[in-house]
């Protein structure tokens, strides 16, 4: 579906650093480290944290991946473990309750495969919950799961199926996994992102459909991403940019061509770089050569990570155990 994140929570920190001095009013930025992992969380406290980051109150996270995570079994097993542990943080969930995790996003395209992949790798539980309670492990929380397609295939609204599913289950969680559109080449499938806020389907590629949040659905929902293409205009504008930064480096200090560099106006430039390719395609998407790699490494990572959230009473051994 390729919803698309503004890298919220790292725009978020890079706006408090270069921007303000102080404190920013309405917003909270804390950085942590788990080990090599980096995670950002932005908190948008009120209405005026609201109006500065153009997003609604919540809590919006970052997890950094770190290099060559993809290749190396023990690395994503760390990234797990602390998705985990970020979103134990994030959801109030007991063994009481069910949860219902959403894979969006279309299996026959690859970078948009992300959440299908994920639920395949899920440990599902809700049906031995009611069939055969007396034989499941007491520890073992109700979960179910479902990939609705996207509308061209199903020819039904995404968020009419969920809906569907939600008045019949009802859920008392709703994890919601995307494909994203990054706003940063750099950022392309780099980063994990979860908000407490929902998510709005096919925004990334401008195809803006209901919403799905706790305001629509009447569940808290939370919205797990990964950002996996990005658009042609902003790989021309960040191509850009360096190229300025490597002349900004090499131009003599106060100079008038160093000037003329320091004084491009990057939105601006942005803007102008989309009308030009507009005639052109300028809604071609691009995702690394190595996506199918990356794929199937990333969802089982998030996989992981959502089955150690909500079994906390389980090791990854168990759990290991279960889906096997």
């Amino acid at each position: 579906m390729f919803s698309v994140r503004t890298d919220l929570a790292v725009e978020a920190k890079e706006f408090y650093e270069e921007k303000n001095k102080g404190k920013l009013s309405g917003v909270e930025v804390k950085e942590t480290n788990d080990g090599d992992i980096k995670i950002t969380s932005v908190k948008i406290l009120n209405d005026v944290g609201e109006r500065i980051m153009s997003k609604p109150v919540g809590t919006y996270v970052t997890i950094d991946v770190p290099k060559l995570t993809y290749y190396d079994g023990e690395a994503m097993d760390r990234l797990s473990a602390v998705l985990g542990k970020t979103l134990m943080k994030m959801i109030k969930f007991d063994d009481s309750m069910t949860a219902l995790v959403v894979g969006l996003g279309n299996w026959n395209i690859t970078p948009d495969s992300l959440g299908p992949k994920v639920i395949s790798k899920l440990m599902i539980t809700r049906h031995l919950k009611q069939l055969v309670p007396d034989k499941i492990d007491e520890r073992i929380r109700p979960v179910c799961a479902i990939a609705p397609g996207v509308l061209g295939i199903t020819g039904i609204e995404t968020s009419e199926i969920i809906k569907g599913v939600v008045n019949k289950v009802k859920p008392n969680l709703i994890i919601c996994i995307d494909a994203l559109a990054s706003r940063k080449l750099d950022r392309v499938n780099s980063t994990i992102q979860i908000g407490d806020t929902g998510i709005s389907p096919g925004s990334g590629i401008g195809n803006r459909r209901m919403e799905i949040s706790q305001k629509t659905l009447n569940v808290p929902v939370i919205a797990l991403g990964v950002p996996t293409v990005v658009d042609a205009a902003t790989m021309a504008s960040d191509t850009i940019d360096m190229v300025l930064s490597s002349m900004i480096k090499q131009s003599k200090t106060g100079g008038q061509f160093y000037n003329m560099l320091k004084s491009v106006d990057r939105n601006e430039k942005f803007e102008m770089i989309r009308e030009i390719l507009e005639p052109y395609g300028a809604n071609l998407m691009v995702t690394p050569k190595e996506v199918d790699m990356v794929m199937d490494s990333i969802s089982k990572i998030v996989a992981c990570g959502i089955n150690i959230a909500l079994q906390p009473r389980l090791d990854l051994e168990d759990i290991n155990k279960f889906l096997n």
